[in-house]
């Protein structure tokens, strides 16, 4: 996880300071998305890793991406794990353990401490648009690349479930500040400032929802949504209920990934 600039700033920093949220939330959409190749085994399929490259991911958060795809972490003959919250890095390394080929470090994208041309593949998932300076953060990807590496990013929509909430919550002004400063809709025009090919791939998926319960604790997490918090629960749980049909909410996912190569004259 990159940590980013805006009015949620806060509130961004502490959803992502341990690894208990982003576990909630990760179970969740496992637990109820329709498309159930899921939306890490889809990522990692768009990935094109020889054996012995050197890759480095960027906002790694829990290394849920790696676990279960042995093959696929075992092929870098170096693999670079990074994260912006040491506490999220601390948790990736229990779940990946001590690897020949693996390296931890606490790493800012708009800092890399490596060297021009340091990798072959770079990788950041669900994570661009907390970045600042974003310009920035993607020319220090290109610069670390090689003249023929690839970056993969993988991001949301603005036509997502989150946006459909808010709705159904009346929020808007400060109490909805949704983050589209890095989207399958913006990306494309935001990485070719260092990058001359741009490839955008779309993930077909959405929640259908049996638990109501479970989703509002999955709002609770969202730093995106805090003013959820200020709204008593079960008062919560009634306007999900309205929406419901037969006691299932059926919500959109708009979700993707960038595939990018060449530079930018």
């Amino acid at each position: 996880m990159q940590i980013g600039s805006s009015n949620n700033d806060e509130a961004v920093k502490e959803q992502y300071k341990t690894s208990n949220g982003l576990d909630t939330r990760i179970s969740f959409h496992e637990k109820y998305s329709t498309n159930k190749l899921g939306y890490g085994n889809w990522i990692v399929s768009n990935y094109q890793l020889r054996d012995g490259m050197k890759v480095l991911e960027l906002g790694c958060g829990t290394g849920s991406l790696w676990v279960g795809h042995e093959d696929l972490i075992s092929r870098p003959g170096k693999l670079v794990l990074t994260d912006f919250s040491a506490g999220m890095l601390e948790t990736a390394k229990q779940n990946l353990g001590e690897r020949d080929n693996v390296e931890y470090q606490v790493t800012d994208i708009q800092d890399i401490p490596f060297d021009d041309g340091s990798f072959d593949a770079v990788i950041a998932n669900s994570m661009l648009y907390h970045v600042p300076d974003l310009d920035r953060g993607i020319r220090e990807v290109r610069r670390v690349l090689g003249d023929d590496g690839t970056f993969y990013c993988a991001t949301l929509g603005e036509n997502n479930f989150v946006e459909e909430l808010a709705k159904w919550f009346r929020l808007g002004g400060e109490s909805f500040c949704p983050n589209h400063n890095f989207t399958m809709q913006n990306g494309e025009e935001k990485l070719r400032i260092a990058f001359s090919n741009v490839e955008s791939r779309i993930y077909k998926d959405s929640l259908h929802i049996t638990d109501i319960d479970d989703l509002v604790n999955y709002l609770c997490s969202l730093a995106s949504l805090k003013a959820i918090n200020d709204i008593p629960l079960e008062r919560l749980r009634e306007i999900i209920a309205a929406h419901a049909e037969n006691g299932v909410v059926d919500l959109p996912k708009e979700y993707g990934i960038f595939i990018a190569r060449g530079r930018s004259i």
